[in-house]
């Protein structure tokens, strides 16, 4: 049954997987795995009220992998006529005959790869037209400006519609494919004037569309974000408490996973190298991954390479029970894959001191008088040592009331003290994308103002 959102049904996508697994065989390889998307989306913006941008976007593709022993070979091709798909794979063998062996190299053993996929219902389609987001987006973005007249201009209103499917299979058993959907609504108001200018954003982003928060809503609390940093002051440079607010906690969730992922590990290159069994988070600090989760951002009931995904706590009472490996990285380092090639699935960090009551009001009191941080920029993480230097914008607290906004000072510390320094994290839980965290309050770090 093909939906009305695609062009093809996962029967054709198999039938063209298998195709291409017939062809891989015929010349001689040992091993080959194919990946066979379609995807179709709307994305339009406007600004001031104006229509700045409609585009419509429709793709699809094919990417094979072929094996000949230890020798690896990749193509692709958006043609999916016969002589494309012979001719793709005849690209890949080409390359497979020229590249160096590497003993890691080849497909995930076949006891870990996913046999009856279960559905995690990821797809929601959402019929909408470009003049209907057009009106979402510009609900959002006047309602923005209705909030106060200090509200100036508007960086834009965007809405974006994606829908998009894969079948996967390979030629040691494997094959599963499925629908899945992706939709947002953004605004980004300015306030003030001249020198005095502050903007800032808020989104929503579901995979049901039904559950997008109300155009009304985005923009409202968009422009009383924008609205709060006006006025904003350097401090002066010191040691203080700092507490993440939650959106940006999840970053700090993010740089623990690239720290303990595969290709950091095995190319020496994460500040946490050897943390497998070793306390990294205070005792209190649990991490878990929960990729079944229906409808969620991060699930998945298999991984890129087919392999299986597993329920677990990557961190358990501070400690680091597992990396996020794929088959390549695990063999690198002498261990089997978790089932996390193509990244985390659905990570929530959680704190056994956390209470129903410790709201957003609540942990700006457990922070007392120092920096709350709303606004981060530049990378500025350097993941061999773990120093981490970022420019900043937020609210100074005093006794756990936010006294006034502050901008232009930089946070520093390294993050194997900044994880250990958590002491505390919100009951004030927000989801970006496959992560999950509340806000995060780190004892001690250096601000550099004035």
């Amino acid at each position: 049954m093909k939906h009305s959102a695609f062009t093809y049904t996962q029967a054709q996508f198999q039938d063209y997987a298998e195709q291409i697994l017939r062809h891989a065989q015929q010349q001689g390889c040992s091993d080959a795995t194919v990946d066979v998307s379609e995807g179709s989306g709307l994305s339009v913006s406007v600004r001031r009220g104006k229509v700045e941008t409609i585009e419509q976007n429709r793709d699809k593709g094919i990417a094979v992998s072929v094996y000949m022993g230890l020798r690896r070979g990749n193509a692709s091709t958006s043609d999916f006529s016969p002589a494309s798909l012979r001719a793709t794979v005849e690209a890949a063998c080409n390359i497979a005959r020229f590249t160096a062996e590497d003993a890691c190299a080849g497909l995930p053993d076949v006891d870990m790869l996913e046999r009856q996929p279960q559905d995690l219902k990821m797809f929601y389609h959402w019929p909408i037209d470009a003049q209907e987001a057009l009106a979402l987006a510009k609900r959002a973005e006047d309602a923005a400006f209705a909030v106060d007249k200090r509200v100036t201009n508007s960086e834009g209103s965007a809405v974006s519609v994606q829908h998009s499917q894969f079948f996967m299979m390979n030629s040691r058993g494997f094959a599963g494919g499925y629908p899945y959907s992706r939709h947002s609504l953004s605004v980004c108001p300015i306030t003030g004037r001249g020198s005095h200018m502050q903007r800032d954003y808020w989104y929503s982003s579901q995979r049901d569309p039904r559950k997008l928060a109300e155009p009304e809503a985005v923009g409202r609390y968009a422009a009383e974000r924008a609205l709060s940093r006006l006025h904003a002051r350097r401090l002066k440079t010191g040691q203080y408490p700092v507490l993440y607010e939650a959106p940006l906690a999840v970053g700090l969730l993010g740089a623990f996973v690239q720290a303990v992922s595969g290709s950091s590990l095995y190319r020496q290159s994460s500040f946490l190298l050897d943390s497998l069994g070793r306390q990294v988070f205070p005792s209190h600090i649990s991490i878990l991954e929960e990729p079944h989760i229906k409808g969620g951002m991060g699930s998945a009931p298999f991984d890129e390479e087919g392999v299986r995904t597993v329920r677990r706590e990557v961190v358990s009472k501070g400690v680091v029970q597992g990396y996020f490996l794929s088959t390549y990285s695990a063999r690198k380092l002498g261990m089997v894959s978790t089932g996390n090639a193509g990244g985390s699935h659905n990570l929530r960090l959680r704190s056994s001191r956390t209470r129903k009551t410790d709201d957003f009001n609540a942990m700006l009191q457990k922070l007392g008088t120092g920096l709350l941080v709303t606004d981060l920029m530049g990378q500025g993480v350097n993941y061999v040592t773990g120093d981490y230097s970022r420019g900043a914008a937020g609210f100074w607290v005093e006794n756990g009331v936010i006294a006034y906004p502050v901008e232009e000072i930089t946070i520093a510390g390294n993050m194997r003290d900044m994880f250990q320094q958590i002491v505390a994290v919100g009951a004030d839980e927000m989801q970006r994308g496959a992560k999950t965290c509340g806000s995060i309050l780190i004892e001690n770090m250096v601000v550099a103002g004035n």
